[in-house]
């Protein structure tokens, strides 16, 4: 089995973790855009074009499913992609876990970059998945980035100001980028609840999205499986390794030391 996953970024690590641990067997290809990124920026077409090199470049490596590790380029580029590579490779999107955090209702925040914070897109999500719930859309400025360069100082500055938006009595917090579930215990530490407050419920896609690509291409989980999948690591095309801003995140970390075992 192999699973590939692409993205601008490491924004991709988190739902790579997450599938090698339901299936520590599956050979992974990450596929990322060091050329081309920051993604966000750029024209819906320029993404498109991006993003199709980038899974083109995996594609080459024949996986059984393809992972579109980016809310970006889910939002921009997921039809193409598709209509590139189905049926031949299934192509799962991310989409911000909205309506699992709006279930029960109740207030809820959603953490996103600029572009998406009030876009069209997660507007839309809002109003089919999130009708009981009072949500906060809370825009996250320079976040990704930080993450992607592995500036704990910025991460700071940007959690910080995030949350100073950020109802103190929401009941549960969407990550809506990839790469802010890199930094979960940063932004969990930074919205402490109050004295009798339930614990802050937090909502990333990595899990679903994992099981999704499974379910695409009828794999069970198999957490208990023999680790013997590989990794391939793709920068712009080019075969390469994870990078230190990668390794600084655990989930870096548990796709390096399954490959070393490897």
């Amino acid at each position: 089995m192999k699973i590939a996953l692409m993205d601008s970024g490491i924004g991709l690590l988190p739902a790579a973790a997450a599938v090698r641990r339901m299936r520590p067997d599956a050979d992974l290809v990450l596929s990322s855009d060091p050329d081309g990124m920051p993604w966000g920026p750029h024209t819906p077409e320029e993404i498109t074009e991006l993003a199709l090199a980038v899974a083109r470049a995996a594609a080459a490596h024949e996986p059984d499913a393809l992972i579109v590790g980016c809310n970006t380029a889910t939002v921009h580029a997921l039809p193409a992609l598709r209509a590139a590579l189905e049926p031949r490779i299934p192509v799962i999107g991310t989409v911000p876990a909205i309506k699992p955090a709006a279930v029960g209702g109740g207030k809820v925040a959603i953490w996103a970059t600029p572009a998406t914070t009030g876009s069209p897109y997660q507007r839309g999500l809002i109003q089919e998945f999130a009708g009981g719930a009072h949500v906060t859309e809370v825009p996250c400025p320079g976040l990704a980035d930080a993450v992607e360069h592995d500036d704990a100082d910025a991460v700071r500055r940007a959690v910080a100001a995030a949350a100073a938006l950020t109802p103190p009595d929401v009941r549960a917090l969407v990550l809506g980028c990839t790469h802010y579930e890199l930094v979960e215990e940063q932004i969990r530490a930074a919205l402490p609840r109050a004295e009798g407050q339930p614990e802050l419920v937090f909502h990333g896609s990595a899990g679903a999205v994992a099981a999704q690509a499974l379910r695409r291409i009828g794999a069970e989980a198999d957490p208990a499986a023999a680790p013997t999948g590989g990794l391939t690591v793709l920068h712009s095309g080019r075969p390469g390794a994870l990078t230190p801003a990668a390794l600084a995140y655990a989930q870096g970390r548990v796709l390096a030391a399954a490959a070393v075992a490897h």
